[in-house]
């Protein structure tokens, strides 16, 4: 396979699996800076992350006060 084969190949991959970017590009804030819509885009990540760690929580502190109780 020559390398225009091998670039076909990975193009074709791309559309067919709809890639538009990176994976690990979302995957954590980094020292770059991304457009205003990426830069929205990870803070409301951040914040339904964070949400969710809070009700983990409390799902769990309510868990442990029924259970000493």
């Amino acid at each position: 396979m020559s390398l225009n084969n091998d670039d076909a190949a990975i193009a074709a991959f791309l559309r067919s699996k709809g890639v538009t970017r990176c994976p690990t590009a979302c995957a954590a804030p980094s020292h770059a800076y991304g457009s205003a819509a990426d830069r929205q885009a990870l803070r409301q990540r951040a914040e339904r992350l964070e949400a969710k760690r809070e009700q983990r929580v409390r799902q769990a502190w309510a868990r442990a006060v029924g259970v000493a109780a």
